[in-house]
């Protein structure tokens, strides 16, 4: 069944643990985006969501780092992260094994993809969830991309792993959705942490808008480290859901540089069905 849902959003830490320390007024607009993302998925009937992140060696370091990973349990535990400082209970978030190893089955004949039959969510996945199904009652297929440890997955191959995943959901007879999950610029963990480059933000998302596939992927490592912080790298997701959506035009539902969660809290989606 063609996919349901596209769109990305981010996934700052501080959406949740610093939340109170960011303007009112943003704020709540900020979670009204993300309220009004929730609905839209749900609107679309889905039985699982499918959510690219870039995890933050949780479950993955320099000892096994594959470019490409995808969850295949029925349950995932999380968020990692304490729950004092994430401020997000810890839980146990429904997966669907049988749904995600034929979506791996897939995604494998055009893109190598490890596999991980145990996964624990930490921010990059817990903090979007905890405002877009702040129930779990819907399972979740956790796919991950290399933005963290060079060498990374190039963007190109970024593009591929969407496409794959595209024509995975497409292939079974469950209604997907997905969404990509990163930064846009930022630089965590850095003394320049709170830095947002807003110019290259907007210029960015101008061009995952118009689904542009070449000008999204000019981008060089280089350039992204050096305008948008090793935060930037987090690209790779928004890009892979671009794939996704076949051509689809999308649209920004919500932008807004937010120094203290160190990132342009950004919610956008893929008009797949017009």
């Amino acid at each position: 069944m063609p996919l349901v849902y596209c769109g990305a959003c981010s996934h700052a830490p501080g959406m949740t643990g610093r939340a109170e320390r960011a303007d009112t007024q943003t704020r709540q607009a900020l979670e009204s985006a993300f309220r009004r993302m929730g609905d839209d998925i749900r609107a679309t009937r889905p039985d699982a969501l499918v959510v690219i992140a870039a995890e933050h060696f949780a479950n993955f370091f320099m000892n096994n780092m594959p470019a490409f990973a995808i969850g295949m349990a029925d349950g995932y535990e999380g968020p990692i992260e304490d729950e004092a400082f994430l401020r997000i209970r810890r839980t146990t978030v429904p997966g669907n094994r049988d749904l995600s190893r034929r979506l791996i089955e897939n995604v494998m004949q055009t893109v190598d993809v490890a596999y991980a039959e145990e996964w624990k969510f930490d921010h990059g996945i817990s903090v979007p969830l905890h405002f877009l199904t702040p129930d779990y009652d819907l399972p979740i297929v956790p796919a991950n991309i290399n933005c963290q440890g060079p060498p990374l997955a190039p963007l190109a191959r970024a593009w591929a792993f969407g496409e794959a995943l595209r024509r995975a959901a497409d292939a079974v007879p469950e209604r997907i959705a997905l969404i990509g999950t990163g930064g846009l610029s930022h630089w965590p963990a850095t003394p320049d942490s709170g830095k947002i480059n807003r110019e290259w933000d907007l210029e960015f998302l101008r061009r995952w808008s118009a689904n542009d596939r070449d000008a999204l992927l000019s981008y060089t490592d280089a350039e992204t480290y050096r305008e948008a912080g090793q935060g930037g790298f987090e690209i790779r997701t928004f890009i892979a859901a671009a794939a996704a959506a076949k051509g689809a035009k999308g649209t920004v539902d919500f932008s807004e540089p937010v120094p203290i969660f160190a990132v342009s809290c950004t919610l956008a989606h893929m008009n797949i069905g017009t």
